[in-house]
């Protein structure tokens, strides 16, 4: 493999890689983008709307099938057109998907389902056109100033930032979704209204839609960044052209890389089983017999665990070597999936929070990993490919896990027939968290026999930094 030669930057004056204007709007672009109100009642919202769920599940397997199948042409696009005009369109994509939530009339199950279905679509194109544009950017705006060793104190920052941002947006969340909590703010200010649950429901979505708004002005203020390659002679001539051109390099570049093989592999086995345990977190609440109106000061709670958890990642990727930060991965994964199947209160409480530290592990660490290691002419569309390929691995797990369910709820069924559906679904999907620890645990030791020369053979002449302790090992 021939070494890859960074181009050669003079040292910016400046003292910190947030007085850099992309830097701070990559950061606040990133907060609005994923201040989502709804999430701490995000399926409870569904059903609320009058849908199923059978449809819930089909409708997030469409998500992710969306994602999926614009995650690489998006980030080809991205890196041909540029990021910033990818990131406009991201906003606006994100304003759309919540603006149909906020006016889709209530009572016709076959509206209310076409329109969920808008949503979710609208709604992958976003996160897919969001997924490398908004890293690329920023990354780029770092090297043109010669800064990009800051990158992971950048990555530190924006999770904080982001942390604090959930804290606010969860917590508020819960409380204007709930009617009494916004009945009873009604009646301290003398207003003499009394809304119900199709009213509040909502609220949730309109604080949503305002951040979308601030995420579509924060993307226009973002500055395009080129950084010139004098090895790039493709030109943007013809974007379709340039953009397949992009995308086949790309996948070209990541199966002559092994290192970055390894790291998506990984990245996206402990990523698929850790989103489905937090996507259906509110069930696990309910079956640990946590009250409703809990779910949205238990996540704000849980993003407070991110105000330390990326400068406990950072540290790692400073002082460990890749191979040991996955093999700290795999532990930390398979401890919270095998704890969750104990479903106690406590111990199901801190496993929750082990599974939301080791996801933002995860993130930080791919990320960090593949963005020291890409240049800048297909950074976007390899991140793009990261994103492909744990949305593939998360939209797979999601139906294999909801036809797990049926099967279990099937012969549940037959076993009891005297008990009532909700008690048969909570059981089901008790006996479906079990599987989870152990299908992972099959997964990991195939995918530690296939990448574990990856991991160790490949940083030495990609910049990886290794500690002098494990260098010799």
């Amino acid at each position: 493999m021939q070494h890859r030669k960074l181009p050669k930057y003079t040292p910016s004056i400046l003292n910190s890689p947030y007085s850099i204007p992309n830097i701070r709007l990559f950061i606040l672009f990133r907060c609005c983008f994923t201040a989502r109100f709804y999430y701490p009642v995000f399926t409870i919202l569904f059903l609320d709307y009058g849908l199923t769920i059978e449809q819930f599940s089909l409708l997030n397997t469409i998500w992710a099938i969306t994602i999926v199948c614009a995650e690489v042409p998006s980030g080809a696009l991205a890196d041909v057109l540029g990021r910033k005009y990818l990131l406009i369109t991201t906003a606006v994509l994100m304003i759309l998907e919540m603006t149909i939530l906020a006016v889709v009339p209530i009572g016709n199950s076959n509206i209310i389902f076409q329109a969920f279905l808008i949503n979710r679509i609208l709604s992958g194109l976003a996160e897919s056109m969001a997924s490398g544009a908004d890293e690329a950017i920023a990354y780029d705006s770092l090297v043109q100033e010669g800064m990009q060793h800051q990158w992971a104190k950048v990555l530190t920052t924006t999770y904080r930032v982001k942390a604090l941002t959930a804290i606010f947006s969860l917590t508020l969340g819960s409380l204007i979704y709930a009617p009494s909590s916004v009945n009873s703010v009604l009646a301290f200010l003398g207003i003499n209204v009394t809304l119900t649950q199709q009213t509040t429901m909502r609220f949730p979505i309109y604080g949503t839609l305002i951040f979308a708004v601030l995420s579509f002005f924060t993307a226009i203020k973002m500055k395009e960044v080129t950084i010139e390659n004098p090895d790039d002679t493709s030109g943007k001539k013809t974007t379709i052209v340039s953009a397949f051109f992009k995308t086949l390099d790309a996948g070209q570049w990541i199966l002559r890389t092994p290192f970055a093989l390894a790291i998506i592999l990984f990245g996206m086995c402990f990523d698929h089983v850790l989103r489905l345990v937090v996507t259906f977190t509110s069930q696990y609440y309910r079956c640990i017999d946590l009250p409703d109106a809990s779910f949205g000061a238990i996540g704000a709670t849980l993003s407070l665990l991110a105000m330390v958890t990326p400068k406990i990642a950072e540290v790692l990727c400073e002082k460990r070597s890749p191979r040991t930060n996955m093999i700290i991965l795999a532990i930390l994964t398979l401890l919270s999936l095998f704890g969750l199947t104990q479903f106690s209160l406590m111990g199901g409480l801190f496993f929750v929070a082990t599974t939301t530290i080791t996801l933002t592990f995860v993130s930080f660490m791919v990320s960090n990993y593949l963005n020291i290691i890409t240049d800048s002419r297909r950074r976007a569309t390899v991140l793009s490919f990261k994103g492909m390929a744990f949305n593939i691995a998360y939209g797979s797990i999601s139906f294999f896990f909801a036809i797990l369910l049926t099967r279990l709820r099937s012969n549940l069924t037959d076993e009891h027939p005297l008990w009532a559906t909700e008690q048969i679904a909570d059981a089901a999907f008790v006996e479906g968290i079990t599987w989870l620890p152990w299908f992972t645990l099959l997964a990991l030791i195939v995918l530690l026999f296939i990448s574990n020369r990856m991991l160790r053979d490949s940083t030495d002449h990609l910049n990886i930094p290794i500690p002098h302790s494990e260098a010799k090992k």
